[in-house]
């Protein structure tokens, strides 16, 4: 019995002990020093993100960002991201931490790494990752003296300056390195102690010399990127070393001769980028034995494409385009090939079918060769075709029907060929095409009315050809097209009602149009580009087309126009010569163009003059009588065609907390003034701007947003409105952030601050072109970068753009810019639109490559069309000049770095030494953002970084 309660008694103690102990750990806690240690840099960071409270939380195991050893006796991992810590005083307390394992620092705004630091944190045996990226490091590199078992040491996204010697010779232990995104020169010596090195970054800085020959002695790498710097000479053979190597990126360089034969033989090797060279030379055999990517563009690579090349099994990816590759194009391909681009080069013989055993086969671009005979009805198998690109050849023979049966297809391009006869019918049923062009052959017959079917499209281009007939009626179906292409044919008779969206081009030149400029132009309000020139055109030029508010070029030359040149907005370009019958109402009217015209109306002006006399008095009678009445029709003739009733209004709400905004902004008076177009002051892709004064006499934008093609969420109100209210709580200055808004039935309406300089295209291709000097340029770049700086690095995710050009920045005085349109990205749904995300997403001009791809919106691709804009401050060019891309042009003449003072625009560059050379800093930064390759382009943190730098 007693052997029986003894057993039970032992049995609840041990039920209790174990109890206890989940409950309350023993020796499960920080010891006392390393608790008081965290106590301290709770203390010191109490103003970030972190919020550790010892008081609620008092185990710091349980800190966010902390992480523990699995007996909770010691710290081992800090993760300190994003917290905006600008001091960089807490890490001699960080080191004191002797069991620390990993430190994340990244994404933060530390300006250096203090001595302190190295000499206490190099002593950390244990100590296995370092990560200060992302931050404002503007030091040289420091010389890591200790971190024995350091195998992570991440340096990445600052502006580290200086050299490389020996400052990293002593990590032994080191597997990866990255340096990358920074302002590193001179050549690079990392020392022989690294063996143990797995990856190596140094991409985007400005090293120069021959790659660093111990690299090749580091047999365990598996990663190499040297991208974007300024490495010359050649890649020696023992590259072929490396054996572990599973990425090698070399482009952006300025390395030359062969590329060897022994990167054939590494096994391991996946992928090897080295675009942008200067290699020469024959491409190896064999090189794609184990790869699955490989792009040599931009190189002067000769002879032909191996036989084996495109066969091997794990291939996805080949770019040879730009080069200087001939011969013929191999006809079997691997089954796992993606995209293929051998453009621009001087390829002959046929277009092989190439889809015979391949499905997967997504892009194709055969572009700008010597390719001839007929395309091949073989195409019609790669059914996952998206993009389909053999311009610029010699290709003959008919448009084969079957090309209709590729479903998938987008982007279809076979201008300047030799193509005859008719567009087939079956082109209609490829419904998710958005750019159609087959310009500049020798096709004939009618456009098909069928072509309206194309509802995605949005860039037809036909111009170039012998067709002949009637624009069919119908086109004006065709409801997201932005680009129409119908010069240089045989069409005439009546031009019909077009798309309303039509907003890049209408090019109806050099055809057989005749009889007055038809009034359905005058509602392509969006348009910027009108060319009917070479027509016979009669009659006045009619005061609609002054009306056009995104109008920048009106070409009406060589037609039989007569009467006065009416006044258009002064960044209008209007050519108008050829046309006899035409008096510039800016020439004087003694001028002997005018003396000549004017003879023929000498007797309709006398005859005028004696009615006038006649009338007067009846005009005086009536005038008394009729005053009020004459007063409200002289009303109503002044508005314009959008002088609609005032717009019903749903809902309306205040997102600003500035009191004065919410005291000044009045409803009923914003939406009278959207009701007149007269108070229209920009014009932007997605949306107009009006101005709109309230009764207290301050002036703000309304910004209406128009859905008529449901691409907004209207009929989620809430998102929208909830989307709102947290654009309303973002605060920088050179971002434009909504006041408040307004619901109608079919609209929404914005309200901002006004900006009084208008847009930056405006001031520096319209008439203040000369207003902006380098001082404003610079402020202007600064102000648009730390915009985007701000919007990418948002807390709660980044704000992507997806409209970024020089009309959508404003301009609240000369050198203050705000970014616009941030709401769109929010407020759109491409899901609902009746085109595809390539089609809504950027101005022409602005748009980066990688969009025909990837149809997607990215911080890369926000970068570029910075990048333009940079240009565009650079330059004084607008992004499209003759139909030429700036960034195309720009990138075309940088190639030798002589002739980079040609791309400056000489009346800036010329005004000082200094503004020179900072000119030319800024055109590197631009170059980086306009990379081809995304991965190359910077982020705009270090695009911040390097233009303040360049001052």
């Amino acid at each position: 019995m007693t052997r029986y309660v003894c057993g039970t008694v032992t049995t609840v103690f041990l039920r209790l002990f174990l109890f206890l102990s989940l409950l309350f750990p023993l020796g499960l806690s920080l010891s006392s020093n390393q608790n008081s240690i965290m106590i301290n840099l709770s203390l010191l960071l109490n103003n970030t993100a972190l919020s550790w409270d010892v008081k609620t939380q008092p185990n710091p195991c349980l800190w966010k960002g902390v992480n523990c050893s699995s007996d909770n006796s010691s710290v081992i991992s800090l993760s300190l991201n994003g917290l905006g810590v600008s001091s960089s005083g807490f890490l001699s307390l960080v080191c004191q931490i002797e069991s620390l394992q990993s430190l994340d620092l990244s994404n933060n705004r530390l300006s250096s790494i203090p001595d302190e630091f190295i000499s206490s944190c190099g002593g950390i045996s244990e100590l296995k990752l370092v990560n200060f990226s992302k931050n404002f490091l503007f030091v040289d590199l420091p010389t890591f003296r200790g971190f024995l078992g350091l195998e992570s040491l991440d340096l990445s996204f600052n502006s580290l300056r200086g050299s490389i010697s020996s400052q990293l010779d002593g990590l032994s232990s080191l597997k990866i390195l990255n340096l990358s995104f920074n302002r590193f020169k001179g050549s690079v010596n990392l020392g022989k102690s690294m063996v143990s090195l797995e990856e190596l970054h140094l991409s985007v800085n400005f090293f120069q010399g021959e790659i660093p020959s111990e690299i090749f002695n580091y047999l365990n790498l598996t990663l190499i990127d040297l991208s974007a710097n300024n490495f010359s000479g050649f890649i020696p053979d023992s590259i072929g070393n490396l054996t572990k190597l599973k990425t090698l990126i070399l482009s952006s360089n300025d390395l030359v001769g062969e590329i060897p034969q022994t990167i054939a033989d590494i096994t391991t090797l996946s992928r090897f980028s080295a675009n942008q060279n200067g290699f020469s030379g024959r491409i190896p055999s064999g090189i794609t034995r184990y790869l699955s990517f490989l792009d040599l563009s931009y190189n002067k690579l000769s002879g032909s494409i191996p036989l084996d090349l495109l066969l091997q099994p794990n291939l996805g990816t080949v770019d040879l385009s730009y080069n200087l590759l001939d011969g013929t194009i191999p006809e079997n391909i691997s089954q796992a090939l993606v995209r293929l681009r051998l453009g621009s080069n001087s390829l002959v013989g046929s277009v092989p079918s190439l889809c015979k055993s391949n499905q997967k086969l997504t892009y194709l671009e055969l572009d700008n060769n010597t390719l001839s005979g007929e395309i091949p009805v073989g195409l019609a198998s790669c059914r996952n075709l998206a993009l389909l690109n053999l311009a610029q050849n010699g290709l003959s023979g008919p448009l084969p029907v079957e090309l209709g049966n590729m479903s998938k297809l987008e982007v279809l391009k076979l201008q300047l060929n030799k193509l005859v006869g008719e567009i087939p019918e079956s082109f209609s049923q490829l419904q998710k095409l958005s750019t159609l062009n087959i310009s500049w052959n020798s096709l004939t017959g009618l456009i098909p009315s069928s072509i309206s079917n194309l509802e995605n499209l949005a860039q037809l281009n036909l111009q170039g050809n012998g067709l002949h007939g009637l624009i069919p009626d119908n086109i004006n179906n065709m409801r997201s097209l932005l680009e129409l292409q119908l010069g240089q044919n045989q069409l005439g008779g009546r031009i019909p009602m077009m798309p309303l969206k039509l907003q890049i081009a209408l090019n109806l030149s050099s055809n057989l149009f005749q009889g007055p400029i038809p009034n359905t132009l005058g509602q392509l309000k969006e348009l910027e580009v009108l060319d009917l020139s070479n027509n016979k055109f009669s009659g006045e030029i009619p005061s609609f087309l002054t009306q056009l508010a995104s109008l920048t070029k009106l070409i009406l030359s060589n037609n039989q126009l007569s009467g006065i040149i009416p006044e258009f907005k002064p960044w209008v370009s209007v050519i108008a010569n050829g046309n006899v019958g035409l008096i510039n109402a800016t020439k004087t009217n003694n001028s002997p163009e005018f003396i000549k015209k004017r003879k023929p109306l000498v007797l309709a002006v006398t005859l005028a003059v004696g009615a006038a006399a006649i009338a007067v008095g009846v005009i005086i009678i009536v005038a008394v009588s009729f005053s009020r009445r004459f007063q409200k029709i002289n009303d109503q003739q002044s508005q314009s065609e959008e002088d609609l009733p005032l717009p019903r209004v749903i809902q309306g709400n205040l997102l600003t907390a500035n009191a004065i905004h919410r005291s000044n902004i009045d409803f009923a008076k914003a939406m009278e003034a959207v009701t007149y177009s007269w108070n229209i002051v920009v014009k932007t892709k997605f949306s107009t701007y009006y101005r709109a004064i309230m009764p207290c006499g301050v002036s703000y934008f309304v910004k209406k947003l128009n859905w008529s093609d449901k691409i907004f969420q209207l009929g989620n109100r809430d998102k929208f409105e909830q989307e709102l209210e947290v654009l309303g709580k973002l605060n920088n200055s050179n971002v434009m952030t909504p006041l408040a808004y307004v619901l109608t039935v079919d609209s929404a309406f914005l309200f901002y601050e006004h900006a009084h300089k208008g847009t930056l295209f405006d001031v520096l291709h319209g008439k203040l072109e000369k207003a902006l000097d380098w001082g404003s340029r610079y402020s202007i770049a600064v102000g648009v970068a730390q915009g985007l700086t701000f919007l990418h690095g948002n807390s709660s995710g980044p704000i992507l753009l997806l409209d970024l050009s020089s009309k959508n920045i404003l301009l609240k005085s000369l050198k203050e810019p705000l970014v616009g349109d941030i709401e769109l990205c929010k407020v759109i749904d491409p899901s609902k639109s009746t085109g595809s995300i390539s089609t809504i997403a950027g101005s022409v001009g602005y748009i980066p490559p990688e969009y025909a791809y990837t149809m997607r919106v990215t911080m890369a691709g926000n970068i570029y069309s910075f990048g333009v804009v940079l240009l565009e401050l650079l330059t004084g060019k607008p992004a499209i000049s003759n139909g030429t891309e700036l960034a195309k042009w720009v990138l075309n003449n940088s190639k030798q770095q002589d002739r980079w003072d040609h791309i400056l625009d000489f009346n800036i560059s010329k005004t000082s030494v200094a503004v020179r050379g900072q000119m030319l800093a800024i055109l590197k930064v631009a170059l980086s953002c306009v990379s081809v390759s995304p991965e190359a382009r910077p982020t705009m943190k270090n695009v911040l970084r390097m233009i303040l730098n360049a001052r």
